[in-house]
């Protein structure tokens, strides 16, 4: 008999290629992890992992292992949902990974709102970069994420995970108001192309959309300045020191002293903005009020 268990360990190796990366996500040590692994080969009878350079990398026993494992922990999922909600269950605590504007625009008007609806269910939240919530859900450490599409994000049809689809905005193009473009009713991003440019760091999911929209318009963006605090990248516009391209809802209730927000033409940048639970969990009695408070407060935003 398979110790489900030991599939969450199968699992998390999968996903951090590791055992000491995946020892750290779920809160183990890489001996324990190794043990864990050892036993479900000799339940199995088959070699679950070979070594990959400085890694891991599943066996073609393992591929199909987890694969019955993504069932399997989803059918637990669903398992404790249905529970729950037989016990009537709709008092409890979840813990949500969000980034930053996600949790000043959605997830702080959220709490109101359950405050008001569903009083006993409370929120713990965590900042998270946009690509950094979904590895916290699948590895435990949270229970919702509020994370935006970036490279390398698993795939809408991941059989991890339960999206949900909350909003998607545009990227204004923030100057210094002298810039010769400052008066112009829009910009085109190949007119910036000689410009020096401000934006977050390599990894963060907005860095990409920016090199990308840029990209499409025919040019490589100089990036001089990098910072991940879009009030950081904002102040520096304003201080002359370049270009950039901010979410328009992460500039909602900003100082923007000497500097313009355009419009962008052409090849627009968007942000595509998603909740995602483990799959099972999304109708649990706990989740679904949550999920349901993301969508009504994200529907209302205005970022167009």
């Amino acid at each position: 008999m398979i110790d489900p268990r030991r599939l969450r360990v199968l699992r998390a190796v999968a996903d951090h290629r590791t055992v000491t990366a995946a020892a750290a996500a779920l809160y183990l040590t890489p001996s324990a992890v190794s043990q864990q692994l050892a036993a479900l080969e000799q339940e199995t009878g088959h070699a679950l992992l070979t070594r990959s350079g400085r890694g891991v990398r599943l066996t073609a026993a393992g591929e199909i292992l987890l694969t019955h494992a993504h069932e399997v922990l989803a059918q637990l999922e669903r398992a404790e949902a249905e529970l729950a909600a037989y016990a009537g269950g709709t008092a409890g605590e979840l813990t949500v990974a969000a980034f930053a504007t996600g949790i000043a625009e959605v997830l702080a008007p959220v709490i109101a709102l359950l405050a008001d609806r569903h009083p006993g269910i409370r929120l713990r939240v965590r900042d998270a970069e946009g690509d950094a919530s979904l590895p916290m859900v699948l590895d435990g450490e949270a229970d919702v994420a509020l994370a935006v599409e970036y490279r390398g994000a698993p795939r809408e049809d991941d059989r991890r995970l339960v999206r949900v689809p909350l909003y998607a905005e545009p990227f204004d193009a923030v100057l210094h108001a002298s810039h010769p473009l400052a008066r112009s009713p829009r910009v085109g991003l190949d007119q910036l192309a000689d410009c020096d440019w401000i934006g977050p760091y390599p990894g963060n999911p907005c860095h990409d959309v920016v090199v990308l929209a840029c990209e499409l318009a025919g040019f490589q963006p100089r990036l001089v300045h990098s910072s991940d605090d879009f009030r950081a990248v904002v102040a520096l516009a304003g201080a002359g020191a370049g270009v950039a391209l901010v979410p328009r809802s992460a500039l909602h209730g900003m100082e923007l002293k000497d500097t313009v927000v355009r419009p962008v033409g052409d090849l627009a940048a968007t942000r595509r903005v998603f909740a995602a639970v483990r799959r099972g969990a999304e109708d649990h009695p706990l989740f679904r009020p949550v999920l349901d408070a993301l969508t009504e407060v994200a529907g209302s935003l205005t970022t167009n």
